[in-house]
C-alpha cells in the first residue's frame, strides 16, 4: 500500500506527525466518551461519540499504517463491535417488551418514568456510539486495504 502523502511529506516517517497523533490519540478518545454520556443531558450522543471516536483510530492509521491500526484495533474485534452495539440497541427494546412496554419503551426500565428514560437513552446511546465507532473503522479498513486493482491489502 502506498504511504500517506501530504505535499510530498511521507507521514509514516514524520516525527511531527507521529508525535503529535501520539498525544492526540487518547485526549481524542476521551472527548469522544465525553460526548456519549454527556448526549442525554444536551447536544450530542452515540452518532457523534462513534465518529470522533473513529477519527482517533483513522488519524492514528493514516500516520502509523494500516497494519499497525489493525493491531491496535483487530478487523476481528471491531466486527465483533459491530454486532455488539446493535445488540445492545436491540437488547433495550427487547428489555422494555420484557417489562411490559412497548419497544424501546423506555419508561418501564426502572422503577419510576424519570430514571426508566435515562437508562434508557444511555443504552441506547451506547449501543449506537459503538456501533458507528466500528462501522467507521470497518469502512476505513476496507477503503485504506483496497489497492485500486481489485484485491485488498494482503491478497
Amino acid at each position: 500500500m502506498p504511504q500517506a502523502v501530504i505535499k510530498g511529506v511521507k507521514m509514516k516517517n514524520n516525527p511531527v506527525f507521529r508525535t503529535t497523533t501520539k498525544i492526540l490519540f487518547a485526549p481524542i478518545i476521551v472527548y469522544g466518551l465525553y460526548v456519549q454520556f454527556h448526549g442525554d443531558f444536551g447536544p450530542g450522543g452515540g452518532f457523534q461519540a462513534g465518529v470522533i471516536i473513529a477519527a482517533a483510530f483513522i488519524l492514528y492509521g493514516i500516520v502509523f499504517g494500516l497494519k499497525d491500526v489493525r493491531k491496535v484495533a483487530p478487523p476481528r474485534f471491531v466486527a465483533m463491535l459491530m454486532a455488539a452495539g446493535v445488540m445492545i440497541y436491540g437488547g433495550v427494546g427487547v428489555a422494555s417488551l420484557i417489562l411490559g412496554g412497548e419497544y424501546l419503551n423506555y419508561s418501564v426500565l426502572a422503577h419510576d418514568m424519570a430514571h426508566g428514560q435515562h437508562y434508557g437513552i444511555l443504552l441506547v446511546e451506547l449501543g449506537v456510539g459503538v456501533t458507528v465507532t466500528s462501522v467507521m473503522l470497518g469502512l476505513y479498513y476496507a477503503f485504506a486495504g483496497f489497492d485500486g486493482a481489485g484485491k485488498g491489502e494482503g491478497e
